[in-house]
């Protein structure tokens, strides 16, 4: 069984059926079968997440008493003087 494993330091491809440790052969086998255990669920997961979003937007679609209306507010730009060498402010776009 050849596996690739993707991390920060690129892509690397082994095979574990090479293995001739046992031991090691077997647990490699056991965290490949977890780690495609976990895939399987992370997938249903976000099918069933996303799934039920849609379902609750369609629902609530239908009841227009309880859409709230959000106001957008207005955001102030803060600008923040440093003093220079003169003792002279100057604004934080310089």
């Amino acid at each position: 069984m050849i596996v690739t494993i993707n991390n920060d330091n690129g892509t690397s491809s082994y095979d574990v059926s090479k293995v001739e440790d046992e031991n090691i052969r077997t647990q490699a086998t056991v965290i490949i079968n977890k780690v495609g255990q976990l895939e399987v669920l992370l997938e249903a997961l976000n099918f069933t997440s996303t799934t039920h979003r849609a379902n609750l937007e369609a629902l609530l679609k239908d009841c227009p008493e309880s859409l709230v209306e959000v106001e957008e507010e207005e955001v102030a730009e803060d600008i923040v003087e440093t003093p220079t060498e003169d003792g002279g402010a100057t604004d934080s776009e310089d």
